[in-house]
């Protein structure tokens, strides 16, 4: 605390550059959004003041839920896929194996890939007539399990999901390591002493140690799941027939494909509320699960 008193002003002069980028760039944008979501524009002619015609012809658009209901899959796909792989591997890797760093390496390498890059190449993997999915059933003799994986509605969105999931699992991997090498060794070994097996050692000491950056875990799958926009815009364009739009991509066609701001803006803070409930509803069920 006396650290902190004696170089206040130095580390407020630190902060602020980053403080005012944030406000310019992130806060007033949402202030911003609610202004024009009670508009009519399309970015030429004067602002028209319609109240809240805009939130209802959203409540109404069919496009709009079917969009919501994908990106609900994606939510659900990304917890329940890259969260529990990711802590799967990150027990395996935090032993010590011959070529650790090496497979720690591997796996956060997808998540500083250029997204287009992995796009493109997973868009080939899934070529219907020359992919390489199709060709390795062609090759074990499963011909019948061929599949247009991007084309056809049923497998679409597990496809991507599939990508998604493929994409992340190494951040959740590294943030799931950190926190696994800051447990005391102390524990584990008084544990051992008790005769406490592997198995059990990770359900009663690992796991509960681990909850708080699970849960951290959690909300940031959330939170990047509902944003998610360039992998499907890139792999799928939210075809075919919208079985794989997503909030952010209709959002994004209706604010500057048809230039309409202030529909657009409505759908933002859709989004923007949307999210803070479900990571509101996802902490609280992780918080009650963990004090039973």
């Amino acid at each position: 605390m006396h650290l902190l008193s004696r170089n206040k002003w130095p580390i407020i002069i630190g902060l602020t550059p980053a403080l005012l980028i944030y406000v310019v760039f992130a806060i007033i944008p949402i202030f911003i959004s609610f202004y024009y979501s009670v508009m009519e524009w399309d970015g030429f002619t004067e602002m028209k003041f319609i109240g809240l015609a805009n939130f209802k012809e959203a409540l109404n658009d069919p496009i709009f839920w079917k969009s919501l209901k994908n990106n609900m899959f994606v939510v659900a796909a990304s917890v329940l896929g890259q969260v529990p792989i990711a802590l799967g591997l990150a027990l395996l890797l935090n032993r010590k194996l011959k070529g650790g760093k090496i497979f720690r390496t591997l796996g956060f390498m997808p998540v500083v890939i250029s997204t287009v890059i992995i796009s493109l190449v997973w868009g080939m993997m899934y070529n219907s007539r020359m992919g390489l999915f199709n060709q390795l059933l062609t090759s074990v003799g499963l011909e019948n399990w061929k599949q247009n994986w991007l084309g056809d509605p049923k497998w679409a969105m597990i496809a991507v999901c599939i990508t998604i999931i493929w994409q992340f699992v190494g951040l959740y991997l590294i943030i799931f390591l950190a926190g696994l090498q800051n447990i005391p060794q102390e524990i584990y070994e008084a544990a051992e002493i008790d005769g406490a097996s592997g198995w059990t050692k990770t359900l009663y000491i690992t796991l509960p140690m681990m909850k708080d950056i699970i849960t951290i875990a959690v909300i940031l799958c959330i939170s990047g799941s509902l944003r998610t926009f360039d992998l499907i815009y890139v792999m799928t364009s939210g075809g075919p027939g919208h079985s794989t739009e997503v909030l952010a991509m209709y959002m994004f066609e209706q604010t500057f494909s048809s230039t309409r701001y202030g529909y657009g803006s409505a759908l933002s803070l859709f989004i923007f509320f949307f999210s803070l409930a479900l990571i509101y509803l996802s902490t609280a069920i992780l918080q009650r699960k963990t004090k039973k």
